[in-house]
């Protein structure tokens, strides 16, 4: 009793002094935060905060059991690695930097209170049908196209190379943009929850020297974004009309629509889980049938 009593005063102290400074500084600090995460979540500095959360981790642990040696290491990477990241994210961090600078407060996605939840699932598989159907008409038409869909690693530096889009997927939207001598043609589009986010975009050539003299940009820009991250690149070959898709480094080449559509479906689609049916037990802990 006596201790909740401490606890109680402890805090009526502290509302005693709070003052409005505090609640500015609080204010501050939370939008910061909220940055920071918005920048992390959009790009693949993501990632990377995650390895520094899990060696932070590490590093505690560490020190509280006293492990010299794994203390010591950590202390230095700490030390050298916040230059290498300033370094490595320069352009992130810019590009961050001036986003901070043309944001308005009614832009704050928590002042959002639009609680509609849509079917993220539904919302992928009608994105997949229709990109597959614009797809196969380029196909037809040896138009060459190049769609990459975003997974976990976010895409964000890539998306500041291109044009904002935003729109509703369908077989008009992938034409239109793709059509010979289009403004962005000639760049990616990148697919995000389920829309195409942005288009003429730039992406990194793989640097696989093994690749075949028969592959063009398209295709290299393809292996080159799988390589780099866990997207899902589509390419439609401009000379032959041909369907091709990489991920995870690899490229499968001459694919037909129906085989584009399963496996889309099986990289963008997580499986869900069947929970167990809970177990009935009778007297004497004998489950029932």
């Amino acid at each position: 009793m006596g201790e909740l009593a401490f606890s109680w005063d402890s805090i009526l102290n502290v509302l005693r002094t709070f003052r409005i400074r505090d609640l500015i500084d609080i204010l501050i600090i939370a939008y910061l935060l909220y940055k920071v995460l918005m920048f992390a979540s959009n790009t693949r500095a993501g990632q990377l905060l995650k390895g520094i959360f899990l060696l932070l981790a590490m590093y505690i642990f560490s020190a509280t059991v006293d492990l010299k040696s794994t203390s010591y290491l950590l202390e230095q990477v700490f030390s050298f690695g916040i230059i290498a990241i300033v370094v490595v994210f320069q352009p992130e961090l810019r590009h961050a930097l001036e986003s901070m600078g043309k944001s308005r407060i009614s832009n704050l996605t928590f002042l959002n209170f639009n609680s509609e939840k849509l079917d993220d699932e539904t919302i992928m598989k009608n994105c997949i049908a229709k990109i597959v159907d614009g797809v196969t008409e380029l196909s037809k038409h040896d138009v060459g196209a190049l769609i990459v869909f975003e997974r976990e690693t976010k895409l964000g530096e890539i998306i500041s190379t291109g044009t904002i889009i935003n729109a509703e997927p369908s077989k008009e939207i992938i034409g239109n943009i793709f059509f010979h001598n289009a403004p962005l043609h000639d760049g990616a589009s990148i697919i995000r929850g389920g829309r195409v986010y942005a288009a003429g975009c730039f992406l990194p050539l793989s640097q696989n020297y093994d690749i075949s003299n028969m592959l063009g940009t398209r295709h290299r820009a393809a292996l080159g974004i799988s390589e780099n991250s866990d997207a899902v690149a589509v390419v439609v070959s401009e000379e032959t009309g041909k369907i091709s898709m990489a991920v995870n480094g690899e490229l499968m080449r001459e694919i037909d629509p129906v085989y584009l559509k399963r496996k889309l479906e099986e990289y963008m689609i997580p499986e869900k889980t069947e929970p167990k049916a809970p177990k009935f037990f009778g007297k004497g802990g004998q489950e029932d049938k």
